[in-house]
């Protein structure tokens, strides 16, 4: 089958958005022996008149898009995000006739929620390597589609299966395309050793997307994918495994492969700020590491309880220590508002944040409501939210009494301290 592959998604947050896993998904498909054509909206300007040519030149039997972003997570400010993903969906469908698959890790928090508000025949929740080639394989055949795991259709939804085997995945050809540098600056390209988290923060979405059990690609075979970009050029990486440190077996012994092989790269990953110690921080030094972000999200004790964090304050400043003496560049979250949170709270983790004198400190005033999270849960508890509502639309928790000065105070700390942000 002809399958055409859309990276939907036309916004810049933070950083360009390069879509590794929309690479993984065409590798797949290759894979299996389909042709596919690629295409990221996010590099192009006048993105529908790209779209349109792209889709009548390659004829497509099947249009995968994915979604990576509902929203901006701002409260004060909250961009809506799929407006122009919905622009696309109906470009699609206007001058064709194949059938349009949702995907992504978006998607996969809201899936009927997304299918619903962007008009598309079909989606993947979940990881879409597996269950989009046997997708494929039942539209081909013409076959009942019942059996393809996380299918999404106005009519429900199957259940998600994770790819246990993350070593059988093809190498994703597609990376080699994407730019090492825009205006002039490197380009850190996003690299994943790991899938799923178990430390069930209570506000995360990770779980929907990659599930709470960890599943490991084997050193060697991740090391072997770096080498292989290096090879072709690429320098910079960023580690999105949602907690770069655990287990601290594994990301020793990653971090021990990538220095035997001598690689000249440079790496930043995402720690959690629990059970790190000066073998692990050392051996990252050594391996190119030179950024790290710390989502430690408070720096009071009540509310990281609340939060379902597992580590203290205390852990938070000596991991910090640990990195600056090892000259590992440190970008810190604070994640303000949540359930208990007071004036007195909110001040204590700004002055901690501000103690630990990081590099960075990006705080967010509010907290992004998701199914299925613990969050959620006390929302509906406390009248926040409708049980079953549609959340799709930006909808934050914020703890009562702290509007207006909550983002006030914000405001004057970051005035403060140009290496502070929103």
């Amino acid at each position: 089958m002809r399958v055409f592959l859309v990276s939907a998604n036309t916004e810049q947050i933070n950083m360009p958005v390069l879509p590794v896993g929309l690479a993984s998904i065409a590798a797949a498909v290759e894979s299996a022996g389909h042709e596919v054509h690629f295409l990221n909206l996010a590099t192009r300007e006048n993105f529908l008149t790209t779209l349109e040519h792209a889709v009548e030149d390659f004829q497509p039997e099947v249009i995968g898009l994915s979604v990576r972003n509902i929203d901006d997570q701002n409260m004060q400010t909250p961009r809506f995000l799929l407006d122009p993903v919905k622009e696309v969906v109906a470009c699609c469908k206007k001058i064709s006739r194949a059938p349009t698959v949702l995907g992504g890790a978006g998607f996969s928090i809201f899936p009927q929620e997304t299918l619903s508000y962007l008009g598309a025949d079909m989606g993947i929740c979940g990881e879409g390597e597996e269950a989009f080639v046997t997708l494929l394989a039942r539209l081909s055949a013409r076959a009942d589609l019942t059996d393809v795991f996380g299918l999404v259709t106005s009519q429900g939804m199957s259940a998600p299966r994770r790819i246990q085997s993350l070593d059988g995945l093809p190498f994703p050809k597609e990376l080699l395309a994407f730019p090492k540098s825009i205006n002039n600056q490197k380009i850190w390209l996003p690299f994943q050793t790991r899938r799923g988290c178990p430390m069930d923060c209570s506000y995360c979405s990770t779980a929907a997307i990659e599930g709470r059990a960890v599943r490991k690609r084997s050193v060697r075979a991740a090391a072997d994918s770096i080498s292989r970009l290096v090879e072709e050029g690429f320098t910079h990486f960023f580690l999105v495994d949602n907690t770069f440190n655990l287990p601290k077996t594994y990301a020793k012994a990653f971090c021990s492969e990538i220095t035997r092989r001598k690689l000249d790269i440079q790496w930043r990953c995402i720690l959690y700020p629990w059970r790190i110690d000066e073998d692990l921080v050392g051996k990252m030094a050594r391996a190119g590491c030179v950024e790290v972000s710390l989502g430690f999200e408070s720096g009071a004790r009540k509310i990281l309880r609340s939060l379902n964090k597992r580590f203290q304050p205390e852990e938070v400043r000596s991991i910090s220590k640990m990195l600056e003496v090892r000259g590992i560049s440190r970008t810190g979250f604070l994640l303000l508002g949540g359930p208990g949170e007071t004036k007195e709270t909110v001040l204590e983790s700004l002055s901690f944040a501000d103690s630990l004198e990081l590099e960075t400190v990006k705080v967010t005033s509010g907290i992004r409501i998701y199914p299925q999270t613990k969050l959620y849960r006390l929302a509906v508890e406390e009248g926040g939210i409708v049980p079953g509502g549609n959340l799709l639309s930006p909808t934050f928790y914020l703890a009562g009494n702290l509007d207006g000065w909550l983002q006030e105070t914000v405001q004057q700390w970051i005035g403060k301290r140009p290496n502070w942000h929103m």
